[in-house]
């Protein structure tokens, strides 16, 4: 499952460069924040200022696309990641993932199974 990274800063990071994405869990939202991002085709790191507190995760995942927005109140820069190897996504994210696929397949199987079809009506028969 693809993820999405938006930075309020400039991050150029290439197509099909892989990344090591350090982030945490914001405990007011519960959604995961980006502490660190390292290039590791480059050696390049990007990090926030402040130290991270409590436990953090990291994953490694392949760059798909970088766009850098320039102008008006600051850069923004969004990356959309593909991750790869053990420990790829966080656990709620992967569970958030296996839900949507579950539903999925139950309604693939419905649509398969003929769940949502009457049952033939079955005629009298004479003998």
């Amino acid at each position: 499952m693809d993820r999405l990274l938006v930075f309020t800063a400039q991050v150029a990071i290439a197509h099909g460069h892989r990344v090591e994405v350090t982030e945490q869990v914001d405990p007011l939202t519960e959604e995961p924040v980006v502490l660190a991002l390292v290039d590791l085709d480059t050696g390049i790191r990007y990090r926030r200022q402040e130290e991270p507190a409590g436990e953090v995760s990291r994953w490694i995942g392949r760059v798909l696309e970088c766009t850098i927005t320039l102008g008006g109140a600051g850069a923004r820069t969004v990356l959309l990641v593909d991750p790869i190897g053990p420990g790829a996504t966080g656990a709620k994210v992967a569970l958030r993932g296996a839900d949507a696929a579950a539903d999925a397949a139950k309604a693939e199987a419905d649509r398969w199974g003929g769940a949502d079809r009457p049952a033939p009506v079955e005629h009298e028969r004479f003998w």
